[in-house]
């Protein structure tokens, strides 16, 4: 098998919808790497026997998408800390005495995004405002407090949501009302949207934007379409805007890393052919 290419791939259903094969397929091109990135659509009751299988047929190793996450975490035999405390895992590397290590790199990703596309930006400079209460918020949050924040606001549709995940990080994690989202934006340095309003095909965003202040760094996960409403909006109130796409390229540099064994760059040809 020394001479084999080097196989890695996606697992999620429905599957079609994933950029990571064009993603890594960039990668390996760009890096003369002989390997493929393989996606694969797998239902919940055949994931545990796919994932022990793969490795016996050469693949080093997967990221996962939804529905499985939460899944794939309790199946995995380790786990990284921020896997664990996300609990949910989006890659999991296949070592070699067969044991499926799982871990997380969206908390990762999120932050090296906020960091290329808005530099100036300053863990201490004030509250985070964080919008959405769901898995992608916990990965924020973590992020977000290992930067440094001291003051981290969430507030969701439902509230019981927010008040778990507040519990779950401790004192520098605060619960607002979703009606008072607009008013904590004045006073916020940061507002990052986790949820998928203003997505393609899902609602538009309602929360009152008229409290942006000029300079507030303004995150959006969503990147179907780049330029969400929050976005714009921000935009044409003088804030430093942050794109969703960016996250998904930098959480796939370790991955790819770990899959391939050589770590990518993401660049401007990078964001070019996700969005082929």
């Amino acid at each position: 098998m020394s001479n084999a290419p080097l196989l890695a791939g996606v697992i999620g259903a429905p599957i079609g919808h994933s950029r990571s094969p064009q993603l890594h397929t960039h990668w390996l091109r760009q890096l003369g790497i002989r390997g493929h990135y393989i996606p694969m659509e797998v239902q919940a009751s055949d994931l545990e026997e796919v994932l022990r299988m793969l490795p016996r047929m050469g693949f080093r190793g997967v990221n996962v998408t939804i529905p499985h996450k939460e899944r794939v975490l309790e199946i995995a035999d380790q786990a990284t800390d921020r896997a664990t405390l996300m609990g949910a895992a989006n890659t999991i590397i296949f070592r070699a005495d067969g044991k499926l290590h799982a871990d997380n790199t969206d908390g990762y990703g999120f932050l090296a995004n906020l960091k290329q596309q808005a530099p100036m930006w300053e863990p201490d400079a004030g509250p985070a405002l964080v919008l959405g209460a769901g898995g992608a918020s916990r990965a924020v949050i973590a992020a977000l407090l290992d930067a440094g924040v001291q003051d981290v606001v969430i507030t969701n549709r439902t509230r019981i949501r927010a008040d778990q995940l507040s519990d779950a990080f401790g004192k520098r994690v605060r619960v607002a009302e979703w009606v008072q989202a607009g008013n904590l934006m004045e006073t916020a340095t940061t507002v990052i949207n986790t949820t998928a309003l203003g997505m393609v095909g899902k609602p538009e965003m309602r929360v009152p934007l008229d409290g942006l202040r000029e300079n507030t760094v303004v995150s959006d996960l969503v990147y179907t379409p780049l330029d969400t409403r929050l976005l714009t909006v921000a935009a044409e109130r003088g804030c430093h805007c942050v794109d969703g796409l960016g996250m998904l390229l930098h959480q796939a540099v370790p991955a790819f890393e770990r899959f391939f064994g050589m770590r990518p760059t993401v660049d401007e040809a990078t964001r070019r052919a996700a969005l082929a």
